[in-house]
């Protein structure tokens, strides 16, 4: 398959200018000089498989920006190798045979690259881990409360909640491992927030990001907390290491725990945003998991991803652990642990011992007999992977003594045969040990067989039983919760029964005392608005001496004073202070303006009256106040009028005096 190589290298640092050769299909051709974001712009649009540099860091401060910026499916290769183990551009072309021209220009080493890395000489430069974070949320404002924002926000939140089952189901059915978590609201959800164990490549084309609308979908890769590099061609290693047991608890903490094959616990550890790579690092640094363990069923999808890629058996429980099981679990261990991730991954790790313990058991058993113990760790992963223990013995004895070479001797030559006689014998001995083992392993396989039937019968019946005690809880459980709300409705009723009985009674007593001619009905406006003055028009209609009583007069205009001085109100009283122009319009046309602290207004709903008398004698109070100011006002008036003419009188004496001298 053709592959496009740019081989990129720095030409001036301040500003950052490079050279840029490619290579495709063995063709090389210089493309040119190029800035820094000309470079980006040049690579979104041809894709190249390879970007091949001498040092990356020649990008400088530029470095992440570069990364995030490339296509998917672009690889960054630095081709002198990893940092602290690279080698000169010029000794790497010497070794794999490549040209190099006599002037060593930008040019030059950008074509060095190019064809180091199509001979697979380098390594990729990984920035991301093979994660993916997916937001799903609310895009556009709420805005300010409200009837119509809070059914426009439980809109949104439904919206939120279809999108984020709709992304789940697309995952599932791609068999893509992801862990989700949500922030409920309303009728639906908040926020979804997706962990997804997979590639920016595997999601292409699966979701894609969503902006502008009233649901926004983030798609964000998880950055590697540094750089990793990986060579172009893998390498092998072979590695021997201890057995163990791995419990794994996933989630925004991770939790790991690992066991040796004797039960023993060889770690414990918890960490916030780890990523899949630190897992399968802190794992390979603890030792080969033979067997991953999780506390739930079914199993989460990064548990299955992290067996699946240790090629480990996956130990799910029959059904999820309760957190006093778990309990439980550590307090036979007698440890104690930092928090609950760390204790669901090592309940789930020492859960799985426990199911393998009898035959781990039996065969060290056996092996003490033997005298092999020393190599019980490997026989034992053996037995676990699925050897009988005859198969797994063998293979480590193979493992550790090469085959003899047979040595084919000439007829006249004498053989001594002694050696292989006994070699012979011990094999007999093997043979027949094994085949001893054997007849016992299927004793005991049919004993298994026959308490398995009898616990499967008595398990029918136990699951009888609790299905029965657990519909019963439920109906009291349901029971319970509707007598609890029965309960609550039961008091909030009552409140508003006793808050109605008040209000009846106070409300009889405001009457009673208006038929006696004692006080004075008020009409109440909720807020001074020509839509609360339309609405009481319509119900009960605004006359001449009628006593306006106002709840928020706030935002009121002069035109809406007006209106009152022409239907000839008697006064006004307000909860609150009025606006200027509102009070000038009233004070102008001899309107009584009244506030709560001055005059006492009694109210029940829509309902609400002041004492007669108290009344009469405030706008006669008010009025006479008006008068005297007004009075003020005029004599003020006339003072400053006065003043007025007579620093103009002196003025023109001086100038007719000036005039005559």
């Amino acid at each position: 398959m053709p592959i496009l190589i740019l081989g990129v290298d720095i030409i001036s640092e301040n500003p950052k200018r490079f050279a840029v050769v490619s290579w495709f299909n063995g063709k090389l051709e210089k493309k040119g000089e190029f800035t820094f974001y000309r470079l980006v712009r040049f690579i979104r649009a041809k894709r190249p498989d390879i970007i091949a540099m001498d040092n990356i860091h020649e990008l400088g401060d530029d470095l992440k920006k570069f990364l995030r910026a490339l296509p998917q499916g672009t690889k960054l290769v630095q081709v002198t190798g990893r940092p602290g183990e690279q080698k000169s551009l010029w000794s790497l072309a010497k070794e794999n045979g490549i040209r190099v021209g006599d002037k060593f220009d930008p040019y030059e080493e950008a074509k060095v690259c190019a064809l180091l890395a199509s001979k697979g000489v380098g390594y990729e430069v990984l920035a991301f881990e093979d994660e993916v974070i997916i937001k799903v949320s609310r895009g556009r404002s709420q805005g300010k409360g409200g009837w119509s924002q809070d059914r426009y926000r439980r809109r949104i939140h439904n919206l939120i909640q279809n999108k984020v089952r709709e992304i789940e189901e697309t995952l599932r059915r791609a068999d893509i491992p992801f862990d989700l978590e949500v922030e409920e609201k309303d009728y639906g959800l908040a926020r979804g927030e997706f962990k997804v164990y997979a590639s920016r490549e595997e999601l292409a084309g699966l979701i894609k990001p969503m902006h502008g609308g009233d649901v926004e979908i983030k798609i964000k890769p998880v950055e590697r907390k540094s750089l990793e590099f990986v060579p172009l061609k893998s390498e092998k290693a072979i590695q021997v290491r201890k057995s163990v047991i791995i419990g794994l608890d996933p989630g925004i903490t991770v939790g790991i725990a690992a066991l040796d094959l004797d039960g023993n616990i060889v770690a414990i550890y918890s960490e916030r945003n780890m990523a899949v790579s630190d897992i399968v690092r802190f794992i390979s640094d603890v030792g080969h998991p033979i067997i991953v363990a999780t506390d739930v069923n079914p199993a989460p999808g990064l548990v299955e991803k992290i067996a699946r890629s240790f090629k480990a058996i996956l130990y799910v429980p029959r059904e999820s652990l309760r957190v006093e099981e778990k309990n439980e679990l550590l307090r036979s261990l007698g440890i104690s642990v930092d928090d609950d991730h760390q204790r669901d991954a090592l309940a789930a790790a020492y859960k799985a011992y426990l199911r393998l313990k009898p035959k781990l058991e039996h065969v060290d058993a056996k092996l003490r007999e033997l005298g092999l113990m020393k190599k019980s760790n490997e026989i034992k992963a053996l037995v676990i992977q699925g050897y009988n223990l005859g198969e797994a013995i063998m293979k480590v004895k193979l493992r550790e003594k090469p085959k003899e070479e047979v040595k084919v001797l000439p007829e006249e030559e004498s053989v001594d045969v002694t050696p292989y006689i006994e070699k012979i014998k011990e094999l007999e001995k093997t043979i027949e040990m094994l085949e001893r083992e054997n007849q016992e392993l299927r004793a005991i396989i049919e004993e298994q067989k026959k308490r398995i039937e009898k616990l499967e019968d008595k398990l029918a019946y136990y699951d009888e039983a609790i299905r029965a005690k657990v519909i019963r809880s439920k109906e009291i459980e349901i029971r319970d919760k509707r007598i609890a709300y029965l309960e609550k409705e039961l008091r909030e009723a009552k409140a508003i029964i006793k808050k109605l009985s008040r209000d009846l009674v106070l409300a009889k007593r405001m009457h009673l005392l208006e038929l006696k001619g004692t006080a004075v009905p008020l009409k109440v406006l909720e807020s001074l608005t020509w839509k609360e003055i339309e609405k009481l028009e319509r119900s009960a209609r605004i006359k001449k001496d009628d006593v306006i009583y106002v709840v928020n007069p706030s935002g009121a205009g002069k035109s809406i004073a007006e209106y009152l001085v022409e239907k000839g109100i008697k006064a006004l009283i307000s909860a609150k202070t009025l606006p200027n122009n509102v009070y000038e319009v009233l004070r102008e046309n001899k309107i009584p303006v009244f506030y709560e602290d001055e005059i006492e207004v009694k109210r029940v709903d829509e309902f609400a009256i002041v004492d007669r008398e108290e009344l009469e004698r405030a706008i006669e109070q008010r009025l006479k106040e008006w008068e005297e100011e007004d009075k003020e006002r005029g004599i003020q008036e006339f003072l400053r009028l006065v003043e007025e003419y007579r620093i103009e009188r002196i003025k023109e004496l001086k100038k007719k005096a000036e005039e005559e001298s």
